[in-house]
């Protein structure tokens, strides 16, 4: 046994990590295009200035607290590197890759709006024309091929001056903005694109306030409201900003049917499976408040309600939510009609930190599992950890899943006569196919497809870096921007191609 024939198999960007042409057709400012450059050991930073004119840079660590000095604004200044500006440069090579992702087979193409490029300042009433004819364009070119787009409408790409102006979406000004915006590219790619993704990663907004939320007061008030009301709480601010993408996504949902029928709109999660370090009961309790935190976000989105261990924690908390009945009744009758999802590695958790420290257990992630290896980014590789998400996920909602995001970044080597030699990535790639065979084929998972990350050589979200890599095909470029962006297909790339021709028969 296999995938159905209808399986879709492909690879997945976002376009601040890939699209670049940051300052052309008539594109605004996103919230990543003020983010350095940074690497495994020193953090990316968003750059920032005062009214009275000192500026500097803070750093943004996931997990890490993450707030602008009063007063600070973000902005562009000089000195500094953004890799976002260039990324890989999918503005003036989309024909190219395109080709690239149809040599191999792809049924879809997972990529991301820039929303700047659509509303330069993210709320106008009428669209940048150019904007919407480069995807019109990009669209085309899938269409051509027979791949099918698969659209993320906001992959940390919130544009810049509704930070600025409004704070991120700590304030509800941004539901309606966000709807609107939606509107206009569902209407005008209607017939072009069936499937959607609303926001990225949505629980960015716990590990990453200022990516997921735009929030420059990423606290837990912030985060929650998302966008419900202006507060000082950072905390409070931090969920104020999640409920408000919650209700713009209950929206969108909303709209998407009206426009089409055909249209599906789906929850994306970053998903990390949790095993607990020791056979003590707190240990497992730590895992189950790890899931807790993570599976709060598709509770909402997908399940359709706020769960009550959540509740439970804002009363503790002091978190008051500026909400109405009204985002209830919204979040409850349009949830997401699939859930689609990150999944690259596993995590061990522990109450012993001081005897995983003695031990040297200790890894990027928190606590080394013995039982498996590491790249050189401290992420573990599981290959076993899509057939444990996908039962996790499927037995809690019963609604369709879709594999987004996997895949194995590394140091590649472009060898003197073209070739790029990854057979550490096929190795991981296959590992993984395999689990996600065994959850359809033995356990009955209702699997819609599966894009890597991804389809070509971009820079590296978390790092700011190109060195380490995705694709299938690598780029000419290195972490400082230099490089003549000539592709060039690894060996995955050929690997890939006999994978998705075989219906994932074919892994050797």
């Amino acid at each position: 046994m296999t995938f159905t024939k209808e399986f879709t198999w492909g690879g997945a960007t976002a376009a601040n990590q890939y699209e670049g042409g940051y300052d052309e057709g008539g594109k605004g400012l996103n919230a990543v295009d003020v983010l350095t450059n940074g690497s495994a050991t020193e953090p990316r930073k968003v750059t920032w200035k005062k009214s009275n004119g000192e500026a500097g840079a803070t750093p943004l660590v996931w997990g890490k607290d993450f707030k602008l000095p009063e007063g600070a604004v973000p902005t562009l200044l000089g000195g500094y590197y953004y890799p976002s500006h260039q990324g890989t440069d999918f503005y003036h090579h989309y024909k190219e890759d395109i080709k690239y992702m149809a040599d191999m087979g792809f049924d879809v193409f997972r990529l991301s709006m820039n929303w700047s490029r659509i509303l330069p300042n993210g709320d106008e009433e009428k669209p940048n024309e150019e904007g919407l004819a480069f995807y019109d364009k990009v669209f085309d070119e899938c269409a051509k091929y027979g791949i099918q787009p698969l659209v993320t409408l906001s992959h940390y790409e919130t544009p810049l001056s509704l930070i600025t102006r409004f704070g991120g979406w700590k304030d509800r000004r941004l539901i309606d903005a966000f709807v609107h915006y939606s509107d206009i590219v569902m209407n005008h790619y209607k017939g072009k694109v069936r499937y959607w993704l609303t926001f990225n990663e949505i629980n960015a907004m716990d590990m990453a306030p200022y990516m997921g939320g735009g929030l420059i007061d990423g606290s837990e008030q912030n985060r929650a409201q998302g966008a419900h009301n202006k507060t000082d709480n950072y905390l409070e601010a931090q969920f104020q900003g999640i409920h408000h993408q919650f209700v713009a996504s209950a929206k969108v949902v909303k709209l998407a049917h009206e426009i089409d029928p055909n249209n599906h709109v789906g929850q994306m999660l970053a998903y990390s499976a949790y095993y607990p370090y020791t056979c003590d009961p707190k240990d497992q309790l730590k895992v189950m408040e790890a899931k807790q935190d993570m599976l709060f976000y598709s509770d909402v989105q997908t399940g359709g309600h706020y769960p009550e261990y959540r509740l439970k924690k804002y009363e503790r908390d002091g978190i008051k939510l500026d909400d109405t009945p009204e985002d209830y009744e919204l979040i409850a009758k349009y949830p997401a009609d699939f859930l689609s999802f990150s999944c690259y590695t596993s995590n061990v958790l522990t109450t012993h930190e001081t005897e995983a420290k003695a031990s040297g257990n200790v890894s990027a992630g928190g606590v080394k599992n013995p039982y498996l290896e590491s790249n050189a980014w401290g992420w573990a590789t599981d290959p076993d950890v899509l057939r444990i998400a996908l039962n996790d996920l499927w037995d809690r909602y019963h609604k369709p899943l879709w594999v987004v995001e996997n895949g194995l970044g590394s140091a590649d080597t472009l060898e003197k006569d073209g070739k790029v030699h990854d057979d550490y990535r096929i190795n991981y790639l296959r590992s993984q196919i395999k689990s996600m065979r065994d959850a359809v084929t033995i356990d009955g998972v209702d699997l819609m497809g599966y894009t890597t990350w991804s389809a070509i050589d971009l820079v590296s979200n978390g790092t700011g870096e190109m060195k380490k890599r995705y694709g299938f095909v690598y780029v000419d470029r290195d972490d400082r921007g230099n490089g003549s962006l000539k592709r060039y297909p690894k060996d995955s790339f050929y690997w890939y191609k006999k994978v998705i021709s075989s219906n994932g028969e074919d892994l050797d």
